[in-house]
């Protein structure tokens, strides 16, 4: 494909010379990172376009597809390039194709950011705060682990967890789970869901007990719920006081949350799975969310992001974006860079980097006393050493082997 020229008069002679993709899994899990180079020597920017478990797919859609479009445009006109990149495809959107746009999208801010010598929150209007107040999940085989891990990070200064605890079978969600705890069914590993909602009101009872009534508790669901089943254990869990509880039922469901959200007594945050920023804004509007969770890659990236941030602070809606080790350290600035910029902030979750991710991204954010500080550097304020993320080569399928065990005692799959 030749170069790409706006539909008017160039400003001047900078232009996009490459797009690519580069995979790296210095954690183990594959981070999907998209570089935008340029015509100006030493130029260039970074985002994060990682959806984990069909990275193949975003790096063919980025190298394949999306990069040859980009070729002799202009890096600032990052609203132009992005709206075409979605309309290009025909059958827009979805968690590959919105993961490859956000990948260029978030370069073109890290661009931005470095041709004006600024961060890139003070391009989205300057911060409304100083840190994103940040939560980290602590969990278990049993509930007594579940709440030694809490009380360390308590201990090192966050004031939000998540708990999250292992039972019977190999599907529980957030810690290991316990092997052969069905032995005469006929799926002995399974996860029962009876058992499920009779054992997480007894963790929340137990850490209230241990933790004491200060610590902001959180919980995952994890979409496993029929709405009944949700309002059943919202209404168990009120006693405790969270936080918020996260992702009651399933992505299907959700014209139903208003349903939940109305018998809940506690805030509902909602849709780390959302493939599409019309969905996003729909659930926003729908009445059934508190605390918007979504993946910032899945929707597309920042652009369409500050677009649902503005919608929240309209409707009176919090933002907590998603950000486990899934998210790589520059979509994690992206997060950081919305967090300290809009007033709808409520919380964001947070991960402890280890060292061979802070090797590969130079630059990673470090939470200090349970908050997240914006680099202060132009752009991202992170960077790819990629002779060291050449050292950390992907593994394909890691997700879809645990997905596939993941299953009711009478062997019935279950969502993962």
């Amino acid at each position: 494909m030749r170069e790409t020229q706006a539909p008017w008069p160039a400003r001047d002679g900078l232009r996009i010379t490459s797009v690519r993709a580069i995979v790296t899994a210095p954690e183990g899990l594959p981070l999907v990172v998209v570089r935008v180079d340029t015509n100006d020597p030493g130029l260039y920017g970074l985002g994060c376009a990682t959806f984990t478990q069909r990275f193949h797919a975003v790096v063919a859609a980025v190298d394949q597809h999306v990069a040859p479009m980009l070729i002799g445009r202009h890096p600032a006109d990052i609203e132009d390039i992005t709206r075409m990149v979605h309309l290009s495809s025909y059958w827009r959107g979805g968690p590959v194709l919105n993961s490859a746009l956000s990948g260029v999208d978030q370069a073109l801010w890290d661009i931005a950011g470095k041709r004006a010598g600024m961060p890139v929150y003070e391009l989205l209007g300057g911060r409304v705060r100083a840190a994103a107040d940040t939560y980290l999940h602590a969990a278990g085989p049993n509930v007594g682990a579940t709440l030694e891990h809490a009380q360390q990070i308590l201990a090192d200064g966050y004031r939000h967890v998540r708990l999250q605890v292992g039972g019977p079978g190999l599907g529980t969600y957030g810690a290991a789970g316990t092997p052969n705890a069905y032995p005469n069914s006929p799926y002995p590993d399974g996860w029962d869901v009876q058992q499920y909602l009779r054992d997480t009101p007894k963790l929340f009872a137990a850490a209230r007990e241990a933790l004491g009534e200060e610590p902001n508790l959180c919980h995952d669901v994890h979409h496993r719920l029929t709405v009944k089943q949700a309002i059943g254990l919202a209404r168990a869990l009120e006693p405790y006081r969270l936080f918020f509880l996260e992702d009651p039922i399933p992505l299907e469901l959700y014209d139903r949350l208003p349903e939940v959200r109305a018998a809940a007594p506690m805030p509902l945050a909602v849709g780390e799975q959302v493939a599409s920023v019309a969905d996003a804004a729909r659930l926003v509007h729908g009445g059934g969310v508190d605390i918007i969770r979504l993946h910032v890659s899945a929707i597309g990236g920042l652009t369409p992001a500050r677009k649902i941030v503005a919608m929240c602070e309209l409707m009176g809606v919090g933002t907590a974006w998603h950000a486990p080790a899934d998210v790589s350290p520059v979509g994690a600035a992206a997060n950081v860079a919305l967090d300290v910029t809009s007033p709808a902030f409520t919380i964001q979750e947070g991960h402890l980097w280890p060292d061979p991710v802070r090797e590969v991204f130079p630059g990673t954010l470090d939470p200090r006393n349970g908050y997240l500080y914006p680099n202060d550097a132009p752009g991202w304020g992170i960077d790819l050493d990629e002779t060291a993320a050449a050292k950390y080569p992907p593994i394909t399928h890691l997700h879809e082997r645990w997905a596939a065990r993941v299953r009711r005692p009478d062997g019935g799959i279950e969502a993962p």
